[in-house]
């Protein structure tokens, strides 16, 4: 079945301003949509990074697709290569904009077009997208409560109002965990710290503790805090944590971090590639590793992975950044096919209120996203919707995001420095 025409979206949607390592988040994320049409009029859809140049690689490679197999994913990947930059930046900070390291454009740009063709594929079988990936396991896949330290809305207008107001103390944090597990029904919790005082973000997941019992805890600093620090507040956290997430920077301080504490840590920084997971084991830096069907090159290279991490007795998860539906299916469906599935899923999904699809959010009950019977991601684009979101795209300032220079514009004299504490 053939390809009749290939449409790269650029679209912005609402960001809080989210703080972490980086800075804070801008007050527009940038997404691609992709709609990969067949000659049978069924259309398979994708969604990725809409920074500068991984969008140029996306709008560049996608009329060269047309004309192909929807089921030869290899001649893709091969037309994608043609166009794909050959030389890296050395640029490692992911975290700032994760559709710009020069290294990854092409998995990142593959991986959006594999979910788009693979979804095509299912629709035209009339299969849910799990079923090309060998089945489902689960019908069902758990994500965790992902908090963040915040700013209010009001911090500039250019920030849309969000339902969760200020966050800087523990008692706030405690509040946005709350409020996120009544409306979602999560039953674990994430963190995400580097931003203040060790120490005070340590009492933070203290406070949790003692909120919420039952749940499963994990703090991430984004390699933000210098072994020391990393050892302070693992003594703080004995006992409290479900696993630490990239406490300090490289494969050699993870390393030394584990054999210090024996905790178990776990990684979507250190670990981006084969090759560093081939160092990591040899260095048992990383006992868990937080995956990116986005980042690792797709599904199935991410299945792969998978198996990889369950012959090598190590865990896994999904990283997740922010994005909407059509990411949170395929991030479902994948996890939903993996049998070595340790933990929750990450999701930044509570913190966006736009979306592009027909009927609107994708529901998340009990914590968990259901897989139906429909076929492909069982998710339809939203013409309108997708209309509005590329009209914000055009009028926003950003094009590749950078949340030092955020922070910058509120806090002039604020620089990046790695490890902060």
């Amino acid at each position: 079945m053939k390809i009749a025409a290939v449409r790269v979206t650029p679209i912005a949607i609402k960001d809080p301003a989210l703080l972490n390592a980086a800075g804070v988040h801008e007050p527009f994320g940038l997404r691609s949509i992709i709609e990969v049409e067949g000659v049978n009029g069924l259309v398979g859809l994708g969604e990725t990074y809409g920074d500068a140049p991984v969008l140029s690689l996306l709008t560049r490679a996608a009329p060269d697709l047309v004309g192909l197999s929807a089921f030869d994913v290899n001649a893709m990947l091969a037309k994608l290569g043609a166009h794909a930059p050959q030389m890296s930046t050395g640029h490692v900070e992911m975290e700032l904009a994760p559709g710009s390291l020069a290294s990854n454009l092409l998995t990142s740009a593959f991986s959006a077009f594999e979910v788009a063709f693979m979804d095509l594929q299912a629709r035209t079988l009339g299969i849910p997208l799990v079923e090309l990936l060998g089945g489902a396991v689960r019908d069902k896949v758990p994500y965790s409560a992902y908090l963040f330290y915040k700013w209010d809305a009001k911090v500039d207008p250019e920030y849309a109002h969000d339902p969760y107001g200020e966050a800087l103390t523990p008692t706030q944090i405690v509040r946005q965990a709350r409020q996120m597990i009544d409306q979602y029904g999560f039953e674990s919790i994430k963190l995400k710290a580097g931003v203040f005082d060790p120490m005070e973000e340590a009492d933070a997941i203290l406070a949790l503790k003692t909120a919420f019992p039952n749940c499963p805890l994990r703090i991430d600093p984004n390699s933000n805090w210098g072994m020391a620090t990393s050892l302070k507040v693992a003594e703080k956290l004995r006992g409290c944590l479900e696993y630490y997430e990239d406490p300090t920077p490289t494969l050699e301080g993870m390393a030394a971090l584990h054999r210090d504490t024996g905790l178990p840590l776990a990684s979507n920084m250190v670990v981006t590639n084969w090759t560093e997971l081939k160092r990591s084991i040899e260095l048992n830096a990383v006992q868990i590793l937080l995956c990116d069907h986005h980042f690792w090159g797709g599904l199935r290279a991410t299945q792969m992975l998978a198996k990889t991490c369950q012959t090598f007795g190590l865990g896994l998860s999904m990283h997740s950044n922010s994005h909407l539906g059509i990411s949170l299916m395929a991030m479902t469906h994948l996890a939903a096919s993996v049998p070595h599935l340790s933990y929750a899923c990450d999701t930044h999904y509570p913190w966006q209120s736009d979306e592009v699809l027909m009927g609107g959010r994708v529901p998340i009950v009990g914590g968990c996203v259901h897989i139906s019977n429909s076929p492909g991601l069982g998710v339809t684009l939203d013409y309108e919707k997708l209309a509005v979101l590329h009209d914000a795209y055009q009028s926003c300032r950003i094009r590749t995001r950078n949340d030092v220079v955020q922070m910058q514009r509120y806090r002039p004299e604020w620089t990046q420095i790695k490890p902060r504490f």
